[in-house]
């Protein structure tokens, strides 16, 4: 609101949110066409410093054990110590990286609601104020939405429960032991370096793991990111490339294997004060339970759009929302990768300046024909 009582809206063509990976490469594509950032486009994000996820990554993550980082398009990522922190190398890099193409991230900026505003823009509420986009780009990504499930008696343990996006580190876990829930990526490297300092640890999942050996090259990529790809097009909800990947069976869990640390159980039927139990009549008592079980896309903001499908995701054909050929959602399903996003960014932004170009178009020939009919003596009707 500004003094008079009245609610300022400012309009730009493209409003970017988020700005990891996704955000940032779709920012600079936007740039690159010609569009100004704080003019003709924005870019909000929430968290404190540049760095996208990447700045909330447990210590001991460093940038040597980071795996596939593709360098935003370009600039590339030179010369990191590979002992350093990856939240620290790629937190540096991404603050260069905005400063080098002054892209101008507006910082730490929530949005609450995207919703269908005045003349065919979006209504994009915020922190700092509204906005009326003619497109919008989603780059949310996954983080800030951990996924819980829910066991009988979760409420009664006495110990620690913590969520894999709140992982301080193994130093936290010494001396207790720890139950680790899933067997994704982050679970095993988790419970590798919990295994050196805790007391005991027991690993637990829904699934069998799958180990996969040999070379993971484009090829074998592709055919990941197609079946990603295929759930996003019939509005399912995205999973995560690695969950159709399996986990890379290299060294290092060749000699958790061998040491026992990965003799994985299956998932437990309730949660007890003292740990947890099956209905077979097993029990494991824990200090510690540690859930590594992944994150759901953040797209609430979205909700007034009504984009999901019944099917409880947002049906996409390439970056773009079936159901809103405005709004476009980069770093979801197949291309939450870190070299997906770079060309979902890309991708998105030449559709968008099809749309931006068309919605020129339209206003010239209205223009036009107002101008035409002025000419011919024609009055417009009178508005209230």
């Amino acid at each position: 609101m500004n003094d008079f009582g009245f609610e300022e809206v400012r309009a730009v063509d493209v409003v970017v949110i988020g700005a990891g990976q996704a955000g940032l490469s779709a920012a600079f594509h936007l740039r690159r066409t010609g569009l100004e950032p704080d003019r003709d486009f924005v870019v909000l994000d929430h968290a404190p410093e540049p760095g996208g996820a990447w700045q909330f990554r447990w210590p001991s993550l460093t940038y040597g054990k980071v795996h596939g980082m593709h360098a935003l398009p370009g600039m590339e990522l030179t010369g990191a110590d590979p002992a350093r922190p990856s939240s620290e190398v790629i937190g540096a890099y991404f603050d260069t990286y905005e400063r080098t193409f002054d892209l101008r991230v507006h910082r730490p900026v929530d949005v609450t609601a995207v919703r269908e505003g005045e003349g065919g823009r979006l209504r994009v509420e915020t922190s700092e104020g509204v906005y009326a986009a003619r497109a919008l780009i989603n780059a949310t990504g996954t983080w800030d939405r951990p996924f819980w499930p829910r066991y009988p008696g979760q409420e009664t343990f006495r110990g620690r429960q913590l969520h894999t996006a709140r992982y301080p580190g193994p130093e936290a876990f010494a001396g207790k032991r720890v139950l680790v829930v899933g067997g994704g990526a982050s679970g095993t490297q988790h419970l590798m370096e919990i295994a050196e300092v805790a007391a005991g640890t027991t690993w637990v999942t829904r699934r069998e793991p799958v180990y996969r050996e040999g070379p993971f090259g484009e090829v074998e990529g592709r055919a990941a990111v197609a079946l990603v790809e295929d759930r996003v097009r019939r509005g399912l909800p995205p999973q995560s490339v690695v969950s159709v990947t399996g986990l890379p069976l290299n060294d290092a869990i060749r000699a958790a294997r061998a040491r026992g640390i990965l003799d994985r159980l299956p998932m437990f039927d309730r949660i007890t004060p003292t740990g947890v139990a099956w209905d077979d009549g097993r029990t494991v008592d824990v200090d510690v339970i540690l859930w590594a079980t992944g994150f759901r896309a953040a797209i609430d903001h979205l909700a007034p759009l009504r984009l999901r499908e019944p099917g409880g995701g947002i049906q996409v054909e390439g970056t773009r929302a079936v159901r809103d050929e405005r709004v476009h959602l980069v770093g979801y399903g197949p291309s939450a990768s870190t070299i997906g996003a770079n060309r979902a960014g890309r991708a998105a932004v030449s559709d968008i300046r099809r749309l931006l170009d068309g919605d020129r178009d339209r206003e010239r020939t209205r223009d036009r024909d107002r101008g035409h009919g002025r000419a011919h003596g024609q009055v417009a009707a009178p508005t209230a």
